[in-house]
């Protein structure tokens, strides 16, 4: 875990990866969770006996947007930031790679791959990778853009 408490802190992280972090298993019960919450509740993710018989995957595999969500799970375990403020500013070149399969383990790393100033604030770039146990590809890769105030 890393913790950064002032701007140099941060600038002196640029370049380096941060992580992994544990391991967390997606489970049926979250994709379902999450199928409920936002509507989308496609036969790939929610319907076990159907993605047995029909789906390359052989079972039910997770929403992207899930594991995106995931990030604040599994972001606190490798990094955190004492700053006076910190705001999403949004999310640039985002991949989903791999697909994740019903009770399968991912984790986090993440790289600081820009950092400039905006306002009385910096704006950073953290390219983030969720990794997918036993498998080459990355499920997502994406630059996360923040605003940090110090």
């Amino acid at each position: 875990m890393i913790t950064v408490n002032t701007l140099q802190d941060l600038l002196d992280l640029k370049d380096k990866t941060i992580g992994p972090s544990d391991w967390l298993t997606v489970t049926q019960e979250m994709i379902d969770g999450f199928a409920e919450v936002t509507g989308d509740t496609q036969w790939i993710h929610v319907d076990v006996e159907r993605a047995k018989r029909e789906s390359p995957a052989g079972t039910t595999i997770a929403h992207g947007f899930l594991l995106l969500s995931l990030l604040g799970k599994l972001q606190p375990m490798i990094f955190t930031a004492n700053a006076r403020q910190i705001l999403n500013y949004g999310i640039e070149k985002l991949r989903f790679l791999n697909m994740v399969r019903s009770g399968t383990r991912i984790r986090l790393s993440q790289q600081i791959v820009g950092i400039e100033e905006a306002g009385k604030g910096h704006k950073t770039t953290t390219r983030v990778t969720i990794e997918v146990e036993g498998e080459e590809r990355p499920a997502i890769v994406a630059d996360l853009v923040f605003l940090y105030f110090f």
